[in-house]
């Protein structure tokens, strides 16, 4: 049934052959024979219905959606995948491809599986509620008209309700992928039809990255005036290569680690010539993003690529911040035994309070069945961490940065490289010895799964606010430095999302208000707070 083409009906009952009348069973078929062996039939026990199901021996290209091939084919959510064909080999590059209206002004994989893309687009509204209101709105007031913005991020079923949002507030928007694996093909084809220059597609190589990155900025009649960054890649190379275009921005969004920390170290060279807001601190994205999402999408992108049985396996988690903490509460609650590497004393004695060992990786890495890098850092498990681990540990990072594994180091002729599945490599020692790297050590959890839409909300109306704030700013109000979100805007993102829950605010009354120093409406807590 696994090679099956499933064409009606919802549950198998009495299986049941119809026997083609030339075929005789007591003899061996012959291949001629074997091949008219075509179809059969399951009968329901409480529906008078039939299955066709397709036995043509080695034939394995189902043709309906389903759990199984999306698991291998499409992490980033469940994804059309069609049948494969000698098109889907060729680099969209060379393709020449029009969306319905005529436009050129994109490269994605296949045009053609827009519709695709605009269900999983739906489906993703639906979760989405607050920054579907953020659009209802403002999308009168058009807060972004005029804004002309390069997107470098993940491009997900989620993120294009956010450049659907964006361009409801009156923005125009240009938009690359911030990662090579996490593409989602068929949502790229669906805003490529609605008339967006989306640059991406699923596998890029690193040329291909670059390149797209480059056609998003550097487009003719069009000149970009806002960065939404993950990662800092689309700013670097605006700064390395169009430095005076880069001069005239009015503002950037940096939602990563990563990309704040590139951000600062710029603004510490003096090379940061326009103001920039680091989303990434804000509360609506260290809480609910960095942690809760994480939570749940590190578990999703283990099972999906390697099936593994949590219970009892030794998991050492690299970095305690707030992705750290989420894989680590996620794991922990499946009987994994959890350890803990960090630099940071602060974060090493929460990750004590919360019940886990906090150790030195070399001093564990030989014991351990599951490595997870959570730092934003570069080589934090080398290739000598790597020779010391037993057969069978799974490395993965949850951070932005590929650079957090020495995948470098693997690829050398002593080592053997074997593709079991998409994003799932096996990495060979001459005494046979493997471990399982996942996503070539990119951000696993966008790369090999997906991750709630609820949550990506969170962040995304954070990163419209954002935009909003830069953009409409008066001059001087924010010179050329990084700055934090205004708590105000925190709240407001926030109480978006309440309403989801049936949740009602309790208000202060005006004696209260006086007592605590703060007006009724907010912002009920400074910016040094730590929630």
């Amino acid at each position: 049934m696994s090679e099956a083409d499933v064409e009606n009906g919802d549950h198998v009952g009495l299986l049941a052959q119809k026997p083609n009348p030339g075929l005789k069973f007591d003899k061996k078929l012959s291949e001629t024979e074997r091949s008219t062996r075509e179809i059969r039939t399951v009968a329901f026990a409480n529906q008078r219905k039939e299955i066709k199901f397709n036995l043509n021996p080695g034939r394995n290209k189902l043709h309906t959606r389903s759990i199984s091939q999306s698991s291998t084919d499409s992490y980033s959510s469940p994804s059309y995948t069609g049948s494969s064909s000698d098109e889907d080999e060729v680099n969209p590059r060379d393709k020449n491809q029009r969306n319905s209206k005529g436009s050129t002004d994109f490269c994605v994989k296949n045009i053609d599986n827009a519709a695709f893309g605009r269900r999983e687009i739906e489906i993703a509204e639906q979760e989405m509620p607050g920054l579907i209101a953020l659009r209802r709105r403002a999308e009168n007031d058009k807060p972004l008209s005029g804004a002309k913005i390069i997107g470098c991020t993940h491009i997900t079923a989620q993120t294009a309700v956010l450049v659907e949002t964006l361009a409801a507030l009156g923005a125009s928007v240009r938009w690359a992928a911030c990662n090579i694996y996490s593409t989602q093909n068929e949502v790229a084809a669906a805003l490529a039809e609605a008339g967006f220059s989306i640059y991406a597609w699923k596998g890029e190589t690193e040329e291909d990255f670059w390149w797209c990155i480059d056609k998003c900025i550097n487009s003719e009649g069009w000149q970009p005036n806002m960065i939404l960054d993950d990662g800092g890649d689309a700013t670097h190379l605006m700064l390395k290569r169009y430095p005076a275009m880069f001069n005239m921005i009015k503002g950037i969004v940096e939602e990563s680690v990563t990309g704040v920390h590139r951000l600062y170290q710029l603004s510490k060279s003096g090379k940061l010539t326009v103001p920039a807001m680091n989303v990434n601190d804000s509360v609506t994205k260290t809480k609910f993003d960095n942690l809760y999402s994480c939570r749940e999408s590190i578990l999703d992108a283990l099972k999906r690529t390697t099936d593994v049985m949590f219970g009892g396996k030794q998991v050492i988690i690299c970095g305690y911040g707030e992705v750290g903490k989420g894989c680590a509460s996620a794991l922990k609650g499946l009987g994994c035994n959890v350890l803990v590497a960090e630099i940071d004393p602060i974060c090493a004695l929460q990750a004590c309070m919360d019940g886990f060992r906090v150790t030195r990786l070399e001093e564990v890495v030989k014991n351990i069945d599951i490595l997870i890098t959570c730092t934003g850092n570069k080589n934090v498990v080398t290739r000598n961490h790597m020779d010391k681990m037993k057969t069978g540990c799974i490395v993965c990072n949850m951070g932005h940065s590929n650079t957090e594994i020495d995948v470098g180091s693997l690829r050398t002729p002593d080592l053997t490289w074997e593709k079991v599945r998409s994003q799932v490599d096996h990495i060979i020692w001459p005494d046979g010895k493997r471990i399982i790297l996942l996503a070539e050590g990119r951000l696993v959890n966008l790369s090999c799964s997906s991750v709630p839409s609820f949550v990506v909300s969170i962040t995304s109306a954070t990163q419209a606010l954002a935009l909003i704030e830069l953009y409409n700013a008066p001059q001087g109000r924010y010179k050329q430095d990084v700055y934090l979100l205004p708590k105000k805007m925190d709240e407001y993102v926030a109480s978006l999302h309440l309403p989801t829950f049936d949740a009602h605010l309790t208000e202060l009354t005006d004696e209260q208000a006086k007592y605590l120093g703060l007006n009724k409406t907010g912002p009920f807590k400074p910016n040094y707070y730590r929630y």
